[in-house]
């Protein structure tokens, strides 16, 4: 796998006009300040396959979400990696966080703080409810050719699915 994020560093990328800076915060320490973005998963099934999900099924992505009311970082992953995934996590393992300071645009100094993890999930029947319209397993060594991401953020997605490989 190619360039992996290092602890700290930050790379840049733009988003809907603005600029950001993204860097990987390890577990283990305290959660980094900013504002609660949810948590997000490389979701893997029992025979070393990964799920993705994507609302057009042209760009694809991990299942992620954003906090309801007062869920926490596992509750979140929980509930997001059902309705966007129909899958229901048996278990899951915190990588670490990825830190996003937006240093341009309109929410300039806006920091957003997402929980990264591995999750291993079984599979529902396919009932798409939300936005989420489309789902593909992938063979893990071909996850990183259908991701879509911003331009920018590929160290942080490459740790994310190296880090959930090992576990």
């Amino acid at each position: 796998m190619d360039h992996v994020a290092i602890d700290g560093r930050e790379y840049e990328f733009e988003d809907a006009g603005q600029v950001w800076l993204a860097s990987w915060v390890p577990p283990g320490g305290s959660v980094p300040e900013g504002t609660r973005h949810g948590s997000g998963a490389v979701c893997r099934i029992s025979d070393e396959r990964i799920v993705l999900i994507s609302q057009d099924g042209l760009t694809w992505d991990h299942p992620a979400g954003r906090p309801e009311n007062h869920e926490n970082w596992r509750g979140t992953l929980d509930r997001e990696v059902l309705e966007e995934a129909c899958a229901v996590v048996e278990s899951a393992e915190l990588l670490g966080f990825v830190k996003g300071r937006c240093v341009q645009g309109k929410e300039a100094s806006l920091v957003l703080v997402r929980a990264l993890w591995s999750a291993n999930v079984r599979l529902q029947e396919w009932q798409p409810k939300h936005e989420i319209k489309h789902r593909k397993l992938v063979d893990n060594n071909q996850v990183p050719e259908f991701l879509s991401h911003p331009s920018g953020l590929d160290p942080i997605f490459n740790r994310w699915l190296a880090e959930s490989l090992k576990t």
